[in-house]
């Protein structure tokens, strides 16, 4: 059994897929907004096995059962923990965040550092000018 959770466009949808040998068993669940990881913890403890059980469509697919390297099982599985997940909107949205505040704080450095050199000058300056008029 396996759960995929995506956004189609304009919902965010699970999909459940179920092979009971040459069959096929298929549902789609649909979330609405972004799901967190406690509401599909949720949606498999509670809905998803109902939901499954429920589907009345068949699809009878031919499909060969060979034995899979386990080379190639870790580097899928690996691959598959790599992709995107659900959260990773979210976590585009706090980096994108992050680095417009970043550049913020290095206009506004550079424009302290900036007033600081010319109170500087200022200061030398003023201080040139008195010790001209001897004081």
């Amino acid at each position: 059994m396996k759960l995929t959770v995506f956004f189609n466009g304009q919902f965010w949808v699970g999909v459940i897929e179920q092979w009971d040998g040459n069959r096929l068993k298929a549902a789609q669940h649909i979330f609405g907004t972004e799901p967190n990881d406690e509401e599909v913890m949720l949606f498999v403890q509670r809905n998803m096995l109902r939901l499954i059980a429920e589907a009345k469509e068949h699809v009878s697919v031919c499909r060969k059962e060979k034995k899979a390297n386990p080379k190639r099982l870790a580097r899928q599985a690996a691959k598959e923990m790599k992709q995107k997940g659900v959260s990773t909107y979210a976590q585009m949205a706090i980096k994108q965040e992050y680095e417009r505040r970043k550049q913020e704080r290095k206009k506004s450095a550079k424009e302290r550092k900036e007033e600081l050199a010319v109170k500087k000058w200022e200061l030398k300056v003023q201080k040139r000018k008195e010790k001209h008029r001897g004081r």
